[in-house]
């Protein structure tokens, strides 16, 4: 812990969002600005017989329309995936065309058909009400597993069985060697449902054109302005990236579902291309509900054998994946990488065998949504291992103690290689999980929960561990796995001449507060003051390049990259003061902001070598002037937090209630740079996490009508939900990066869902009921109490 890390610095940026002086995307207004509206379809799956706009374009204030035949005949096929995973025979996966409107058949509701450019968003709205679509309506497919069986609607004509591809990772006949071998074989099948999103700010995009330069500016509400940048000019609309601006100001909350590059960026770009003046789109709410990519949706049979004393022997999955209408940015990746990979989860299970079948659907299109796969596969786990813990007749807490990996610090030993490709870098899993026991009140508790089962009162507790790979890494090997871009992050840190510093990062933020974070790294590492230190990003004309943020990357990686430019910049400051001081390098040393001859008095500030380097008067021969270097960061592996969740919960046996009473939370995500900051990225994952166990759902109906698409009907957690989230923490430091940070940005919503879900069913272990389908609305719960055997 130093002088600023470790501390609860309060957040430097919330000053501007709690006086309203944030700037997002659709506050932006541009001279001579027009409104987009789009015309989206009402059906699941149709036929495009025509499109009528002629009533349309002669409204008055109407600028143009464009439909998807103007899209076509530019010559441009759509937006594409990240992402390539291969058909287990090695055959390319299938990706069909993303197109930016429509022109043939409509894929889901909300597929854009055409788009009306306005004076005023009013004008655009009303106008879009005149275009005439004429649809044949067709069958619609909307479950994962469905879509691939014969005789299913084919969302693509060219796409067999709707199989987008199959996948497979680990030992398939070792697996199912042991599970035939074992003593007992715990199976269940489940659904794993599909989430939205939700992200307070709707997205929003304005194109500007720049016909005397020929340049052009995409403002949006993204977490990834370069990405958005390199796959829009490289792959959709063939633009040089030098002619590109992306600008992410301030965005308000993306959960994931703001990584993507979405249609609408390349077409408010394209179309004020057309016009000539900069065009403006911003979601309705309504629109967030179809367009933003979904999360989660598996449908999953798992299989996990035990020997006679518990110990796990094998796991075997299969998954069917729903990729949506579409292939997201990267779609792909998240039940195969992100979730296969996963499936070691904190325990030596020698044989595991995971099987994915990704498929399309008429549904919105289903990306990375605050965990990305390792929410899915903490599930299968948790959830196998607490049903095996009551069918063995053990207490779950102590089956998996029993089957826990050793600690391991991944210095004096290697990182643990886990059946599943990945290596874990540093964990002690025991450590977590005997922390929130001992928080819990474990023993006692339970004598409390069977106190008040004589009473009628149903108390359940339920424990989920789990693993979280973050940072995706290193390039090469995943560029080898089909990634089609870069993961590293980049950072520049220029030295003013006064001493302030700014430090340009590739990396985004929209909540997770990188402006004090970054700040706390740089000044405890100078030795200047908190706000001596400004923190620049989003901006693809200011910061060169740079990776955005996902997968809880920001600090091990975008940090590790800035760490890198502070130790170029006190390489040149010790040069610089030794020349001043007239000593050699070896000499000093540099502690709060002053280089120092050892074992003297003699000693320079950092701000006096900063404006030395600017005004170089007396300087070291040969040595530019200056202090601003840039750094890029690839890191060697995923970082690997990890923690243990426990929920208490009380089931009123009259409705089917579920009440939260307690939740503790115990998290390792390495080194803290800011402990405040870490709780608050829990607590709103383990909202999160248990809005899925409880709350939320996205529900399809046999028309492809998303049926829940507003508030009204779609059930988010709420603060009155939940009580005070109880947390600590162990310190595992990561042993690769220069910080020994891992990610915490998503582990809330990762460890609680499985936490929630198996503290009702130990509710109702009176009941025999050894699943129930999430959320765990009343209704659900209660139907199940009754169908069970009480």
């Amino acid at each position: 812990m130093g002088k600023f890390i470790g501390q609860a610095v309060k957040r430097v940026e919330d000053k501007r969002f709690l006086t309203g002086k944030g700037r997002y995307t659709d506050d932006i207004v541009l001279p001579n600005m027009t409104y987009a509206k789009i015309v989206r379809s009402p059906y699941a799956h149709a036929k495009i017989n025509s499109v009528d706009i002629s009533a349309a374009k002669m409204y008055p204030g109407v600028v143009e329309v464009f439909t998807g035949k103007d899209i076509a005949d530019s010559g441009i096929a759509g937006v594409p995936c990240g992402w390539q995973v291969d058909f287990k025979n090695g055959d390319t996966m299938k990706e069909p065309p993303h197109p930016l409107l429509v022109a043939d058949k409509v894929r889901h509701v909300g597929d854009a058909v055409a788009v009306v450019i306005a004076e005023t968003k009013e004008i655009a709205r009303d106008a879009a009400d005149m275009v005439e679509v004429d649809y044949e309506e067709l069958p619609a497919v909307t479950d994962a597993a469905e879509a691939a069986k014969t005789g299913a609607p084919l969302v693509h004509d060219d796409v067999p069985n709707n199989t987008c591809y199959d996948w497979g990772l680990g030992d398939e006949a070792a697996t199912n060697a042991a599970i035939d071998k074992a003593d007992h074989v715990t199976t269940l099948e489940f659904v794993n449902q599909r989430l939205v999103p939700n992200a307070i700010e709707p997205r929003a995009a304005i194109g500007d054109y720049d016909p005397i330069r020929e340049n052009y500016t995409l403002y949006t509400s993204s977490q990834n302005p370069h990405l958005i940048r390199l796959l829009m000019c490289a792959f959709v609309l063939g633009i040089p990236e030098h002619k590109v601006r992306v600008v992410s100001p301030d965005v308000g909350g993306g959960f994931g579902s703001k990584i993507f590059h979405y249609t609408e960026e390349a077409l408010v770009i394209w179309a004020s291309n057309k016009i000539g003046r900069p065009v403006k789109w911003t979601a309705e709410r309504s629109e967030s509900f179809i367009t933003d990519a979904h999360g989660r949706d598996h449908v999953t049979k798992a299989e996990m054998g035990f020997d006679k004393d518990g110990n796990v022997m094998a796991l075997r999955v299969k998954t069917f994946a729903n990729m949506g209408a579409y292939l997201s940015t990267f779609s792909t990746c998240v039940p195969t990488y992100l979730h296969g990979t996963l499936l070691q989860g904190l325990y030596t299970t020698p044989a595991i065998y995971v099987d994915v079948t990704a498929t399309f659907t008429n549904t919105t299109a289903v990306d990375a949504y605050r965990g990305a796969g390792r929410p899915e596969a903490t599930y299968l786990l948790e959830r196998l291992f607490d049903n095996a813990a009551r069918e063995m007749n053990m207490d779950p807490a102590e089956l998996r103690l029993k089957n826990f990996i050793p600690p391991f610090d991944g210095v004096s030993e290697p990182g643990y290689q886990t059946q599943v490709a990945l290596q874990y870098d540093s964990g002690n899993y025991q450590g977590v999980l005997k922390r929130a026991l001992e928080m819990l009140d474990y023993d006692g508790l339970r004598k409390e929960q069977a106190e008040a089962r004589k009473n009628g009162r149903l108390i359940g507790i339920g424990i989920s561990t789990y693993i979280e790979a973050c940072g995706i890494a290193p390039s090469a090997v995943v560029g080898s796995l089909g990634a089609r871009a870069g993961l590293y992050e980049s950072a520049q840190v220029r030295i003013q001449p006064t001493g302030k510093v700014s430090v340009y990062t590739g990396s985004h933020s929209h909540g997770q507060g990188h402006e004090t974070t970054f700040a706390q790294v740089v000044a405890d590492r100078l030795g200047v003051a908190l706000e001596d230190v400004e923190v620049i990003h989003g901006d693809s004309e200011s910061v060169a390049f740079g990776m955005g943020t996902y997968g809880s990357r920001s600090l091990a990686v975008g940090g590790s990259a800035i760490v890198k430019s502070i130790d170029k910049v006190l390489e040149k400051g010790a040069r610089i003061a030794a020349h001043k001081l007239e000593a050699s390098v070896d000499d000093l040393e540099y502690e709060g902001g002053h280089w120092t001859v050892k074992g003297t008095d003699k000693s320079i500030a950092f701000g006096d070598v900063a404006l030395t380097a600017y005004v170089p008067h007396d300087y070291p021969e040969g040595e530019e002037p200056g202090m601003d270097f840039a750094s890029f960061y690839d890191p060697a592996n995923f970082t690997y937090p990890f923690g243990a969740h426990i929920a208490v919960v009380e089931v009123d046996p009259e409705t089917g209630k579920v009440d939260l009473k307690r939740f503790v939370a115990v998290d390792d995500v390495g080194n803290v740079i800011n402990p405040m900051i870490v709780d608050g990225q829990i607590h709103g994952g383990v909202v999160q996490g248990v809005g899925q166990a409880l709350f939320e759902g996205a529900i399809y109906d046999d028309n492809g009508q998303l049926v829940n698409g507003s508030y009204m009907d779609y059930c988010m957690p709420r603060a009155d939900d939940f009580p005070m989230i109880e947390t600590d923490r162990t310190v595992t430091p990561c042993p690769h990066n220069p910080l020994g940070v891992k990610g915490a940005g998503e582990a809330g919503a990762i460890g609680s869902t499985p936490a929630v879900v198996n503290a009702v069913l130990d509710a109702l272990s009176d009941y025999n009921v050894n699943d129930i389908r999430m959320p765990l609305t009343p209704e659900r719960v209660w139907a199940a109490m009754q169908n069970g055997n009480h």
